[in-house]
């Protein structure tokens, strides 16, 4: 079951690959009521106690499948369901620390519906023109 908040508290903790803590991942809900197509999102970054991760250090895992962000912009077919959480996996050398962290993800996404003129997102700043903006969540614990 999903929580309201766009970040989750189920799914946040460190990546292990052969041993080696090799980053950490979260996980988000859609914001969009209807779901997206893969190619709608515009991908920005996540911010961990005021440490910015670009978007292109972050992987997106939906429906199991992992993606860069490169490769949403191509994948039109895939659709990312209102139900499912999208896993956010984020290199970063030995990971997070153990106790709270502070949490943002900005990201947002397209409509057909509104002019390309509106189709615009940018990482870095705090707005967006439609469709996204800035998710926050104090006190994600990693144990």
């Amino acid at each position: 079951m999903l929580e309201k908040e766009v970040i989750q508290y189920r799914g946040f903790h460190n990546i292990y690959e052969n041993g080696v803590c090799v980053g950490f991942q979260l996980c988000i809900r859609s914001p969009y009521y209807r779901g997206v197509w893969l190619s709608q999102i515009r991908p920005g970054r996540v911010i961990v106690d005021g440490e910015v991760f670009p978007w292109d250090t972050i992987i997106w895992v939906i429906d199991g499948k992992e993606y860069t962000t490169d490769e949403l912009a191509k994948s039109g077919r895939e659709f990312w369901r209102l139900t499912e959480p999208a896993v956010l996996k984020v290199k970063k050398a030995g990971g997070l620390k153990q106790g709270y962290h502070d949490v943002s993800v900005r990201f947002g996404f397209s409509a057909s519906y509104m002019p390309p003129s509106m189709d615009r997102f940018s990482d870095d700043v705090e707005y967006s023109t439609f469709n996204g903006g800035t998710y926050s969540r104090k006190k994600m614990i990693i144990v």
